[in-house]
């Protein structure tokens, strides 16, 4: 008996038209299985277009309406297709991560980087092989699928602007090699367990991400305090902030965190992770100052993440608990003591 699949349309490149300002969504979801009429084969699919959005509009409301899409349909359907565009597509695959827990069922995000009317479009292939890992037995939980790779939603990040290659996974490997419809795995996604799927129906978008460049004015912060809760500092190589006494944001991060502000250090390099004991400016810090550190996560999941917490504690050493309670793979190493 075939599985039952549903594909649900936002919007994005894969669903762009051109039009005399650029490229702008406006292919309905019914139309992009026209591209792949094989699907037919593989499996049943129904669909639903509930954005049509440029990703660059994405918003962390919007991605409230594919947790109830998706929470609504749960039960009759095997597994979920949702296409996205390029632009954010990291973030949302981290944040329906944390969104929707343990889920028993795959959730697979894919795009493309032309348009589906686009002769050489990568569009048909990426959704194709989006069905045929969503129907693999024993898959759950949320993936980004793209250019024959199957990744972990918390640990996607875009690294190519125009390239067929656009995503890769960052300090994790990836799920799986999908290639004509033949499926290499390189990682059981069953470890998540069977606990009941939970899902989340709130969103706290007041976390701030601030990336440190030499001669930033730490008075910066003083504008974060008054709009935002948490504040992710990209800092450079391990991490650590500038303490000298022309711009001095060691004493600024300080006054932030008596504010009850949240305070995460993580890295602008995109492998390796975190690690604030490796010198000094990262170790006076992590001394003088009550943070977190992102550690292995993307910046894209420690934001996720942290918008999923604070709707539930904004009290410190809760989120400190939260934040390093593992979630679909999101941070493996170093375990904070």
């Amino acid at each position: 008996m075939k599985k039952k699949i549903l594909l649900i349309s936002t919007g994005g490149t894969i669903a762009s038209q051109k039009t005399s300002m650029g490229l702008t969504p406006g292919i309905p979801s019914q139309r992009l299985l026209e591209w792949i009429p094989e699907v037919k084969d593989l499996c049943d699919v129904d669909t639903t277009q509930i954005l049509n959005l440029d990703s660059t509009n994405m918003q962390p409301e919007d991605w409230l309406l594919m947790v109830r899409a998706i929470r609504d349909a749960y039960d009759r359907y095997d597994g979920f297709v949702i296409t996205h565009g390029t632009d954010t597509m990291a973030y949302t695959a981290a944040a329906l991560s944390y969104l929707i827990q343990n889920s028993q069922k795959p959730i697979v995000i894919t795009g493309s980087q032309r348009p589906m009317e686009v002769g050489t479009t990568d569009g048909p292939q990426n959704l194709l092989d989006s069905f045929v890992f969503c129907i693999q037995p024993d898959v759950r939980g949320v993936y980004l699928v793209f250019d024959g790779k199957a990744i972990v939603g918390t640990r996607v990040r875009k690294v190519k602007t125009r390239s067929y290659s656009a995503f890769e996974s960052i300090n994790f490997p990836v799920v799986a090699l999908i290639n004509d419809r033949r499926i290499i795995r390189y990682l059981n996604p069953c470890q998540q367990g069977e606990r009941p799927v939970q899902f989340y129906d709130n969103i706290h978008p007041g976390v701030f991400l601030l990336k440190l460049i030499p001669g930033m004015e730490p008075d910066i912060l003083d504008y974060v305090a008054q709009r935002y809760d948490a504040v992710i500092i990209e800092s450079y190589g391990s991490g650590g902030l500038p303490f000298t006494d022309e711009r001095n944001f060691l004493q600024k991060v300080s006054e932030l965190a008596s504010k009850d502000k949240i305070i995460v250090m993580a890295t602008q390099v995109m492998l390796e992770g975190s690690d604030l004991t490796a010198y000094e400016v990262g170790a006076i810090a992590r001394q003088k100052v009550p943070l977190l550190e992102a550690y292995d996560m993307t910046v894209e999941a420690a934001v996720a993440k942290l918008m999923w917490i604070l709707t539930q504690t904004r009290e410190f050493a809760q989120v400190k608990e939260m934040f390093y309670t593992p979630v679909n793979f999101d941070l493996c190493w170093p375990m904070p003591q």
